[in-house]
């Protein structure tokens, strides 16, 4: 035991004992030893020993079983432990021996609590109400267990007692009001904050009224709120933003992106808030809206990223806008600050790395996602994406000693390293190196014999030689069980089947791949075409012919 925490404990224990806090005020005086033992008991749990607690407690129960605080510490033990029924019965029993010990009931309707037994919990609360009606946190426990029963009188029963015996408050105000609205008593509820307002100045009373009249379309009146509310603490920005509804409804736009402004530049509002209603914004507005407007939602935009220069909350979100509104360069100006100024963030650098990839600018990408590898060396899907730029580039090479990487860094999750290996076979094909290829992809069907990229693949460059063509079939087949509606694994098999005199079949899928994207083929065009002429339906076959020349002049294979 370390000698801070056990002194510290040990006379925490000792003001318990004296103060008779957590000990019955009714019960005989313990022995010395004994009340050594409880104070010991309590320096383990303060320390975390709860097993030596509870055995310490046990023992000093089996000398007196009437040790409501003994008790009282064993059901502690349980709650610790996560026993939560032998705490339940350990806080009765001390309750039982001392029935006048808040403590002891307070834990007892907490451990109810913990197993869900809500009327249990509230009879408890209740009684000890009854006791200590004064203690204003017992009937807060109490609203949210009505609450949660639906018990919404009991709620606003327990609303008045709390005003009775504490005065009226904006938090029991706008709680009273929260239920009424729930039991369907709009009319009552609005007096509730009408009543409060009539007395007292609260900045979110008023706006609760201003929200309550803008929902009853009484925009006149929610506006004089949200006013009268921004009036009492200027920065309020419940009625800011209430005020910039009211604008909104009533189409005056300068008044609305105004009050707006002064949310955005609100330095004690959270950045995702702000974030999040910028997004909301766009959302539910119509384009010619965000057209029309498009300077002044730039300028919020503008004004936020002022305010938050290095919040990713706020970088990455301005920089999609700007992206997805076709200023490309500034969009990606903010994505590419967004990954400077968090270096730590992956989510930063991926959305950076991922933007260049969208605009195919290879070039950038590479050395990107190097300096990201730089900073997340074990990051699998870095080194897909760079393998992604290394394919466009031509650089087999590239992409085999890319591929080698991810395997060394995660050398037993099968999920990266079979595709990795998959990656350097079908590279292997692409620099001619067809024993290679083969091998690798033998390796990838022993280690996952229904891995499709490679059974498609292996396959279809087995059929390209005339050789092995019942195996080409069979391992074909299997994708297309898998995937049926995958028009590149259809082409493979329909080719196949071509290639063995199965022409009428081949058609069947064929057919199937043209309905699933083969249109977008021309390989897969061509291979229909040519089944199509074997079976003497050569009108068909031109036109498909056609389309295929059609698709390589737009450089789709």
């Amino acid at each position: 035991m370390r000698l801070a925490t056990r002194i510290i404990a040990s006379l925490l224990a000792l003001c318990c004992l004296s103060t008779g806090l957590a000990l019955s005020q009714n019960k005989e005086s313990a022995s010395w030893k004994e009340d050594g033992k409880l104070v010991d008991a309590v320096g383990y749990i303060g320390d975390g020993q709860i097993g030596k607690a509870g055995k310490l407690l046990e023992e000093i129960l089996k000398a007196d079983p009437n040790n409501d605080a003994a008790w009282y510490y064993l059901g502690m033990c349980g709650l610790y432990s996560r026993d939560v029924k032998g705490a339940q019965d350990a806080f009765k029993k001390a309750s039982s021996l001392d029935p006048s010990n808040y403590w002891y009931k307070d834990r007892l309707a907490m451990a109810y609590s913990m197993t869900g037994e809500d009327d249990l919990t509230i009879a408890t609360y209740e009684e000890l109400l009854k006791e200590y009606p004064k203690k204003n946190d017992i009937y807060f426990t109490l609203v949210n267990l009505y609450l949660k029963q639906n018990q919404f009188d009991k709620a606003i029963a327990a609303m008045d007692q709390i005003e009775a015996a504490f005065g009226q408050n904006e938090n029991v105000t706008v709680t009273k009001y929260d239920i009424l609205l729930r039991q369907n008593k709009p009319a009552e509820a609005l007096k509730v904050l009408e009543n409060y307002n009539k007395e007292y100045s609260s900045p979110y009373v008023l706006a609760k009224l201003g929200d309550h009249s803008l929902a009853e379309y009484k925009d006149t009146a929610a506006l004089a709120y949200y006013r009268e509310a921004v009036e009492l603490q200027g920065d309020y920005i419940p009625a800011i933003l209430g005020e910039a509804e009211v604008w909104r409804i009533r189409r005056n736009y300068g008044g609305y992106f105004k009050s707006l402004r002064r949310f955005i530049e609100d330095d004690q509002t959270d950045s995702n808030a702000k974030t999040q209603y910028l997004g909301m914004l766009l959302q539910r507005s119509e384009p010619r809206f965000i057209q029309n407007y498009q300077s002044s939602i730039d300028s919020l935009y503008d004004y936020l990223t002022l305010h938050h220069p290095a919040d990713s909350n706020v970088l990455k979100p301005a920089g999609m806008y700007y992206y997805a509104t076709e200023r490309t360069e500034k969009g990606k100006a903010l994505i590419r600050q967004n990954m400077v100024k968090n270096p730590g963030s992956l989510d930063a650098a991926a959305t950076y790395i991922q933007l260049l990839g969208y605009q195919s600018d290879w070039d950038a990408l590479i050395p990107a996602v190097d300096s990201a590898l730089a900073r997340f060396p074990k990051e699998p899907g870095l080194y897909e994406m760079k393998n992604v730029a290394l394919y466009n580039k031509k650089d087999w090479q590239g992409i085999i000693n890319n591929s080698l990487k991810i395997i060394e860094i995660a050398p037993n999750d099968t999920s990266v390293t079979i595709p990795a290996l998959a990656n350097i076979g079908d590279m292997y094909h692409e620099m001619g190196m067809e024993k290679e290829a083969f091998d690798c992809y033998k390796k990838v069907l022993k280690a996952n014999p229904d891995y499709s990229p490679t059974l498609n693949n292996f396959a279809y460059y087995l059929s390209l030689k005339g050789k092995s063509l019942k195996k080409a079939c069979a391992m074909s087949k299997k994708t297309i069980d898998k995937e049926p509606d995958n028009s590149t694994y259809l082409d493979t098999y329909g080719w196949i089947l071509h290639l063995l005199g199965k022409d009428q079949e081949a058609k069947a899928v064929f057919k199937r791949a043209m309905i699933y994207g083969g249109k977008e083929s021309a390989t897969c065009m061509d291979h229909y075409a040519e089944v199509l002429e074997a079976l003497g339906e050569n009108d068909l076959a031109k036109v498909y012919r056609t389309q295929a020349a059609n698709k390589r002049s737009e450089g789709k294979e």
